[in-house]
């Protein structure tokens, strides 16, 4: 399908793209490649796009003993290239290999996957897992919203319309912390049916410390599992607490049904993820589950 009929504008300042946003029905534009496909099938219809793309102030990347902070036009393939990233913050590159297809990397942008918050998105899942921070401009100047308080319901966020997000900040991360990152997926770079990102760390006794638990994709929004996540705090994992916490997490999620996946099929799978996850933790140390 074509595009229907738009006025572009280009802003060459965030205060000019922030001043342009307050127009009704303007949008921004990052990488476009959730909102172009919204647009071409007539599920959104701005008038005005507001492209940020030469906001030159939006593509950083630092990491220091704060923790790591991203730019909202860093792409995926930003994060998967530079070095760095590996070590101060493996989980999130971990997920960033799992979103998509390498054109889909090489224009997708951090922020755009923020405030697009599809549930089967993997960064939203690291962000609500992690307890990032997302920092936003509008007219009356910048705040900080927690990732918590920012995924409201399926692509909706606590993003007013006429703000624009400027950055990520992720909190540092210990590096003998275990971590995994799962997905289930029909085809290589499809949506995920279902998908964990879990971690924690172990005491000196080898007993599991501030356990987190997220699920992505089976349910309606990036949820983290509480009940799941008490369970699992104080216990040393074995294969018998392994599957008692899929067994648990299968229960404890609302699951989405639609043509994809049934709910019963989504709930059993996203269990199946957790125990698989917890086992691979056991002996990996972390990384990527097959």
């Amino acid at each position: 399908m074509k595009l229907p009929d738009i006025e572009y504008i280009r802003p060459s300042t965030l205060d000019e793209a922030v001043r342009l946003l307050a127009a009704p029905d303007a949008k921004v534009l990052a990488g476009g490649q959730s909102l172009l496909p919204l647009m071409a099938y007539r599920l959104a219809a701005p008038r005005i796009l507001v492209d940020i793309g030469r906001l030159s102030e939006l593509r950083g990347m630092r990491s220091d003993a704060h923790g790591l902070v991203l730019g909202a036009l860093v792409r995926w393939r930003d994060i998967e290239n530079d070095p760095c990233i590996a070590a101060a913050h493996p989980l999130l590159r971990e997920a960033v290999s799992h979103v998509a297809h390498y054109q889909i990397r090489n224009r997708g942008t951090v922020g755009g996957s923020l405030a697009h918050a599809d549930p089967a998105a993997e960064l939203p899942a690291v962000a609500l897992a992690c307890g990032a921070g997302i920092v936003a401009i509008g007219p009356t100047g910048r705040r900080m919203i927690e990732a918590a308080d920012f995924l409201e319901a399926p692509l909706t966020t606590a993003l007013k319309s006429d703000e624009i997000i400027v950055e990520l900040r992720l909190p540092p991360w210990p590096p003998t912390r275990r971590f995994v990152f799962e997905e289930f997926v029909r085809r290589r770079g499809d949506f995920a049916l279902a998908g964990v990102c879990l971690f924690y760390d172990l005491d000196g006794e080898g007993r599991m410390v501030s356990p987190c638990v997220v699920a992505f994709g089976a349910t309606e929004i990036q949820q983290r599992i509480s009940m799941l996540e008490e369970y699992l705090a104080g216990r040393r994992l074995d294969e018998v607490v392994c599957a008692e916490a899929g067994e648990m997490a299968s229960a404890a999620i609302d699951a989405v049904e639609d043509m994809h996946a049934p709910q019963d099929y989504r709930r059993a799978l996203f269990g199946t993820l957790v125990e698989r996850a917890l086992i691979r933790s056991m002996t990996s140390g972390g990384g990527h589950v097959h």
